[in-house]
């Protein structure tokens, strides 16, 4: 029989250590590991072992090569099939800034397999500081949360993995104003999760979550983007259009869309890049732009059973018998917004009629001032 396992993470330290100890205490027999990584690029990892009754084991870790992947796979994964022989379910406390997909797909592994079920991932959030936190600028090398040598990330972009990518979302601390807020922000950036208090957590030794279907939510091309909505304190505007964007108007709009927002997502059509899906990924008013592969629509019907079932649903929910699954999906949350002036300013990105009509031949032509500036990064 394995051992349930509920990853729980959050940048809030508060709020993931209370989230951890009801577990602890809802849950006789279980145990939590705790890796702390304040050292860590220094080789160093301090890991703790504890269950509802105090510190069970408290040991120092070496590693060959300091960073959250090696503490993963050579001391959590080991750890957890340890002492998955004894405990009733298996509690992972994340570092603050640990996103949760790299090590729940880790702890989905063949070698766990039979032994280890990995049923939540659940995040924890301090209510009264996750809607400032979202819109702050900051890398986590000032805030002093780095988990690894050159860690470049900013706390809004860490903060926002977090919340996309789990199957429940923990509220603690602040007051009921605080609560409030949190949750209306919540239903805007994951509106599709669960969003319980700190007091009153979900069931958590169920079955076995697929974190391929846990990537699927979240990845670009397969990504449940929320639907508009507008609450008193947020509004979320979808832009969903079938023709391509011209890259030079689109890149002397970006800093506007960027910072209009305190979080906006998609997938769209680039006119100099006809055959590539790209997706645009801001937070804080922090803009990536990748690539995330070929559309469907350019690729052979026959190399279409090689993509998930996910990937070609999304696909045929998008389908154009002109532009195939080709399409503009973005989506911008945030307080405030201008529904008018965002869809105005990104129709005005698009190509005209007359320019859309010359062709794919002829947008190659066009001058692309994303090449060298943005990190395009093509997965295949």
């Amino acid at each position: 029989m394995s051992t349930p396992v509920v990853l729980v993470a959050g940048l809030h330290a508060q709020a993931r250590t209370a989230a951890v100890d009801r577990l602890l205490h809802e849950h006789p027999g279980a145990v939590a590991i705790h890796h702390d990584l304040r050292e860590v690029t220094r080789g160093r990892v301090e890991r703790v072992v504890r269950d509802r009754s105090g510190v069970l084991d408290l040991a120092e870790v070496r590693l060959a090569h300091g960073c959250v992947t090696c503490t993963v796979r050579e001391d959590l994964l080991p750890e957890l099939i340890r002492c998955a022989a004894t405990a009733s379910l298996l509690v992972v406390d994340l570092w603050d800034s640990v996103e949760p997909r790299s090590v729940a797909e880790a702890v989905d592994c063949e070698e766990a397999r039979g032994t280890l079920r990995l049923t939540s991932v659940l995040t924890a959030l301090h209510a009264a500081h996750m809607p400032i936190d979202i819109t702050r600028g900051d890398r986590l090398a000032e805030t002093g949360q780095v988990a690894a040598a050159g860690d470049q990330r900013y706390l809004a972009e860490v903060l926002v993995r977090q919340i996309e990518y789990a199957t429940g979302l923990v509220l603690h601390g602040g007051d009921a104003e605080d609560a409030e807020l949190a949750r209306a922000v919540l239903a805007h950036l994951a509106p599709l999760t669960p969003v319980h208090r700190a007091i009153e957590l979900p069931e958590v030794r169920g079955g076995a979550v697929c974190t391929a279907e846990l990537a699927e939510r979240v990845d670009p091309a397969t990504a449940r983007l929320p639907v508009e909505a507008r609450t008193d304190e947020i509004t979320t505007v979808v832009w969903h259009r079938l023709r391509p964007l011209h890259p030079a108007r689109l890149f002397e709009a970006v800093d506007e869309l960027a910072t209009t927002s305190v979080r906006s997502r998609g997938r769209f059509w680039l006119a100099t890049r006809h055959e590539r899906m790209l997706a645009w990924d801001a937070v804080a008013g922090i803009l990536s732009v990748e690539d995330a592969g070929p559309w469907l629509a350019a690729l052979p019907q026959a190399a279409w059973e090689m993509v998930s079932p996910a990937r070609r649903t999304a696909a045929a929910l998008d389908w154009n018998e002109v532009t195939g699954d080709r399409v503009q999906h973005l989506v911008f949350s945030g307080p405030d917004l201008d529904p008018d002036r965002i869809t105005a300013l990104l129709d005005s990105c698009l190509l005209t009629q007359e320019e859309t009509l010359a062709g794919s031949d002829a947008w190659a032509g066009y001058d692309n001032p994303f090449t060298g500036v943005l990190d395009l990064k093509e997965t295949a």
